[in-house]
């Protein structure tokens, strides 16, 4: 627990049936005491430069359509960005869009590591303590974090009302969006949009996917998309939906990659 007598991270279902783990970095916007407002006005402090509107929202309403496991950060990402590496320049971020966090101009390497050490490495630990149970009572896993996006970012609109980014394997990715399409053929689904890896903005995907060899995805959601209940009901259904159609197509090729040779010419693969 932080010096704030509120815990850094929150594990919520843990012993959830799901094979998905969920997980959301930037959860909140809030600023422990100490922290004051970091400069920031109250209307800056709930734009999206201080957290993911919506996100927690559509990942707690996941946790319940799918019994699933769900890991989220209970602080401000412009107190830290537990979504970075703890060497990322933008770790503790002293610029975002075009807003200055006053606050953050002057931390040392002595504040950036009481920083990492109450909020950044609890958040990974609390992950890594989940998947780790998970691992050892052979549970299958697929990682899912959950984010959403501005329409506008420094003048340019967004077209997509969701985004998929992909680490190193973008097989399950690859299946989500599929299984999107096959749903709505006409939603435009942002591929590594508004992101991709290259922006060092999948540091928890990789880290706790790709580094445990997990099937794994990042969503990205427009937050005008989840503001209102109504959306966040629908974007949560629809994504119940097809986070399980994807599986079940991961299952459906394994299958028919075991087709003895000579046996598979009317195999269709998912």
């Amino acid at each position: 627990m932080s010096g704030s007598g509120v815990d850094p991270v929150i594990t919520i279902n843990a012993s959830g049936t799901s094979p998905f783990v969920l997980v959301c970095d930037h959860a909140s916007n809030r600023f422990p005491a100490r922290y004051g407002t970091l400069g920031l006005t109250p209307q800056e402090r709930l734009m999206h430069i201080a957290w993911d509107p919506g996100a927690l929202a559509v990942a707690m309403r996941l946790t319940e359509l799918l019994d699933a496991p769900l890991v989220h950060s209970t602080v401000s990402r412009l107190i830290i960005d537990c979504n970075r590496d703890e060497a990322a320049d933008d770790l503790i971020p002293v610029l975002s869009e075009r807003t200055e966090i006053a606050g953050n101009q002057a931390v040392d390497a002595a504040e950036r590591a009481r920083r990492i050490a109450e909020f950044h490495a609890p958040f990974h630990a609390a992950i890594d303590a989940l998947l780790e149970a998970r691992r050892q009572a052979g549970r299958e896993t697929i990682l899912v974090t959950v984010h959403s996006f501005t329409p506008i970012y420094k003048d340019v609109p967004r077209p997509w009302p969701i985004g998929l980014i992909h680490g190193a394997d973008e097989d399950f990715t690859r299946r989500l969006q599929q299984a999107l399409n096959a749903e709505d053929p006409d939603l435009k689904v942002g591929w590594n949009e508004p992101y991709s890896a290259r922006n060092g903005v999948t540091y928890t995907l990789e880290h706790h996917g790709d580094g445990r060899g997990l099937e794994a995805t990042m969503i990205e959601i427009r937050h005008d998309e989840i503001l209102q209940p109504a959306g966040v009901t629908f974007w949560s259904d629809r994504l119940a939906r097809c986070l399980t159609s994807a599986r079940g197509r991961a299952a459906g090729h394994r299958q028919t990659a075991t087709i003895p040779l000579g046996h598979e010419g009317k195999t269709e693969r998912g």
